[in-house]
């Protein structure tokens, strides 16, 4: 499986950059550990003198650029990494699904970049990254339709599954999940994607019994 960046996305983004992590898993329930880290994760931000100034980070207004430069509003469509920030802000804590899914979004709080999470057995062919198109949607995960025109998404051959905003119920990661894809979205420039792609598989080892991890760079 090949992961590109469509030419019209690097026209309008050209410091864009992805950093790709593939390998097997497994999704069991987080062990009190990892439930830990999410926590004081949440409570780093929170204990800030002012926790809103996280959402005005570099990582963070990179992708507010990059939404709008691509024609999609950020103020109604927010990365992922934004959301799940303004979660914890709201004191609402980071979401415990399972062990995979909550290592993906501890890693998205620290480095503030979206991460698109994909079961690979659910992907057909290879991947692009590229703006949706008019009447295009998916079924967001826990949501309604995701209206994805103009919107930064991954298409396989089947067509899109995955977002900077949200990723979709049909690659989703389930319990049953065994080999997934991880991708890390950088608006920003790529100089920092080997150390989070390096956290991320060293996570995933420990609470997920991550192996034969493959990574590239885009």
């Amino acid at each position: 499986m090949m992961v590109t960046i469509d030419e019209a996305v690097k026209q309008k983004c050209p410091r864009v950059a992805l950093g790709c992590v593939s390998g097997v898993v497994r999704a069991h329930a987080s062990p009190e550990v990892l439930t830990a880290e999410l926590a004081a994760a949440a409570q780093k931000i929170v204990g800030l003198p002012e926790p809103k100034a996280v959402l005005e980070g570099p990582a963070i207004l990179a992708t507010r650029r990059a939404y709008k430069a691509l024609g999609k509003d950020p103020a109604r469509y927010r990365g992922s990494a934004e959301a799940l920030l303004r979660r914890v802000i709201s004191a609402k804590g980071l979401p415990q699904i399972n062990a995979v899914v909550d290592v993906i979004n501890l890693v998205s709080v620290e480095c503030r970049m979206p991460i698109g999470l994909y079961d690979l057995v659910h992907l057909q062919g290879d991947v692009v990254f590229r703006t949706g198109r008019a009447g295009e949607t998916y079924k967001g995960i826990g949501k309604y339709d995701l209206n994805l025109e103009d919107l930064p998404l991954f298409a396989d051959a089947e067509g899109p599954h995955g977002s900077a905003t949200s990723d979709s119920e049909r690659t989703m990661v389930t319990a049953e999940t065994t080999r997934v894809l991880a991708i890390i979205v950088a608006f920003g420039g790529g100089e920092t994607l080997g150390a989070w792609t390096q956290r991320m598989i060293e996570l995933l080892e420990r609470y997920a019994e991550g192996r034969e991890f493959v990574t590239t760079m885009v």
